[in-house]
């Protein structure tokens, strides 16, 4: 009934994929630890309104915004646009519960360049109790929320998009691909989106139907092939910067 994702973990491939591509500018929401911002080379965009980075994050970034705040709040602050900033991939990992991914969805698209790649996380739960939507009563271990909607929501709403959902442990990784920044469907459609899929659970739905609407494709495959999905959001790997240091 249930698809597991059982590729590579995804914070390992994420390490491989900005090992291998540098991007202009890269935006993660959801960063908490820094675990998966760390091994970014690329200009870098960090949300989370409760950072616990104990980590070094910086790296070889040639810059780091760091904004302790909510998703909602940042793309409202208009950072993006008043630096004209364009996003090259952006990982969406913010609140779990689907009417959060699909604003942070449609705002970051409209933000990012057309050869963009929007990497959606948690969409692939293996139960259903990881998906409840109670937050006074979450599972002890993993909890993906309803996140798994932005699927079916995207494969109705914006059959124009690509959407390549890799197998990466424990809750797959969507890959976002063919962008159109200027698209308001989403965005025109969103009242109706809510009202449609709120009180949709994925028993209710089908977890057979759901999970037949996709193929799990191979993160190491995907490695192995040079992380076409990439490609053209890359820039040229001899801009990334090696810091040096100049004064003890």
């Amino acid at each position: 009934m249930f698809k597991r994702a059982s590729g590579l973990h995804y914070h390992r491939f994420l390490r491989r994929l900005h090992s291998a591509h540098l991007f202009d500018w890269y935006l993660e929401i959801g960063c908490r630890t820094g675990e998966s911002l760390a091994p970014v080379r690329s200009k870098t965009i960090g949300v989370d309104p409760f950072f616990r980075a104990e980590i070094n994050i910086i790296g070889k970034k040639p810059a780091l915004h760091i904004a302790q705040q909510t998703s909602d709040d940042f793309f409202a602050s208009g950072f993006l646009a008043n630096n004209r900033i364009k996003l090259s991939t952006s990982f969406l990992d913010g609140m779990h519960l689907f009417e959060f991914l699909l604003r942070d969805f449609i705002n970051t698209e409209a933000q990012s360049d057309a050869e963009g790649v929007i990497m959606l996380h948690d969409c692939v739960p293996f139960s259903y109790e990881m998906t409840t939507r109670d937050l006074a009563n979450l599972p002890q271990r993993a909890w993906t929320g309803d996140v798994w909607k932005l699927i079916p929501i995207l494969q109705a709403y914006r059959p124009d998009l690509t959407l390549t959902v890799l197998d990466c442990r424990p809750t797959g990784l969507v890959c976002v691909t063919g962008l159109s920044p200027g698209n308001k469907v989403l965005a025109d459609n969103y009242e109706n989106i809510i009202r449609q899929y709120q009180d949709v659970t994925l028993e209710a739905f089908g977890a057979e139907r759901f999970f037949d609407s996709f193929e799990l494709a191979s993160a190491l495959e995907c490695e192995q092939a040079g992380f076409p999905q990439w490609k053209a959001a890359s820039i040229d790997p001899s801009l990334a910067i090696q810091p040096q240091l100049v004064s003890t």
